[in-house]
């Protein structure tokens, strides 16, 4: 392996599923890092067919809402993200989503470690691929002003978790009502979500190749 999907390899493992779905996603997406070194998109829209994929999901510091954007090509509502480039660091790349598609400086508030990993095949203009998705926590105040991309958006807002429970699971991820059961069950322990004690933008460098 290069020092690059080692990195992506080390991540997969650190992460403790939910459930068997996402055991058995967690043991596919170690295996598929392990036997290629192609694991991240080289063309646009999507060489190769299956690759890796960095969501950012913010959420308020109480747990109880998520903030997530109209995306215009998926045709859903979505966190921010997006593929991550070459050599990079899956955490790093949250940090730049948040960067490039939120307009805020994502250090102080971005989990180091990815709470969630998704395997999806995607819809929409650009669909018929698979994301192989980790899913960052970022931390946000609900008074945070973003500065949307209106090139990939049409909007955004915060959603309150009960608002979603109730809404048609279709404008979403798929996976996004588990991945709110996860973390509800770290707001249960924490009594809410902290910012992280360390920067992703302290440890890690922008290219692993």
């Amino acid at each position: 392996m290069t020092p690059a999907v080692r990195a992506v390899h080390e991540t997969i493992t650190t992460i403790t599923p939910l459930d068997e779905l996402e055991r058995a996603q967690l043991t596919e997406a170690a295996n598929w890092v392990a036997r290629t070194g192609d694991i991240f998109r080289r063309a646009k829209p999507a060489t190769p067919g299956r690759h890796l994929v960095s969501y950012v999901v913010v959420v308020d510091p109480a747990g109880d809402a998520v903030f997530l954007v109209d995306h215009i090509k998926a045709g859903r509502w979505l966190p921010p993200g997006g593929h991550v480039e070459p050599g990079e660091h899956p955490a790093v790349t949250a940090r730049r989503e948040a960067e490039e598609e939120l307009g805020v400086t994502a250090d102080l508030g971005l989990h180091h470690d990815p709470l969630f990993l998704t395997i999806t095949t995607t819809v929409g203009i650009d669909g018929g691929h698979e994301d192989v998705s980790l899913w960052y926590i970022l931390v946000a105040d609900r008074s945070t002003e973003f500065v949307l991309d209106p090139g990939e958006f049409h909007r955004g807002r915060w959603w309150r978790l009960e608002e979603v429970a109730g809404a048609d699971p279709a404008r979403f991820d798929p996976h996004f009502p588990r991945f709110l059961t996860k973390l509800r069950r770290i707001s249960d322990v924490t009594g809410s979500l902290r910012h992280p004690v360390r920067s992703a933008a302290e440890e890690l460098p922008r290219s692993l190749s």
